[in-house]
């Protein structure tokens, strides 16, 4: 079962919730930069709750540079292993249908600002 606070995301934010592999693909393969939302099993991870109020926020703060979804269950275990961010919750960075870069775990705000701000400036893979 979803956590509400992570449902939430879909449900009042309409952020796509990515349950297969076409759906990440079509998703990430939109021109610009696009965050992926890795929960976990927020019954076993009490940081999931606490990203899926923070990624909200951090999205804001970022105003528009990059887009969000939430990565369903289905595809959560291969997603983790093909980026080798294997940490929950976890934000999974892609530009252009390319995977950049993940930050697993909660971190201190500052620290999201300054990991974001290199990962936007990443130049784009040839």
């Amino acid at each position: 079962m979803t956590h509400p606070l992570v449902s939430r995301l879909s449900d009042e934010f309409g952020w796509a919730s990515l349950d297969s592999r076409n759906d990440l693909i079509e998703f990430t393969s939109r021109p610009g930069v696009h965050v992926a939302f890795v929960p976990g099993d927020a019954a076993r991870n009490l940081e999931t709750p606490d990203l899926a109020v923070i990624l909200p926020e951090i999205k804001q703060a970022f105003q528009g540079k990059f887009d969000c979804a939430v990565i369903g269950d289905t595809i959560e275990t291969a997603v983790r292993e093909e980026t080798g961010v294997l940490k929950t919750p976890s934000l999974i960075f892609y530009r252009d249908g390319q995977f950049l870069a993940g930050i697993p775990r909660v971190r201190d705000w500052d620290e999201y600002m300054s990991r974001i701000t290199q990962i936007l400036a990443q130049p784009a893979a040839a």
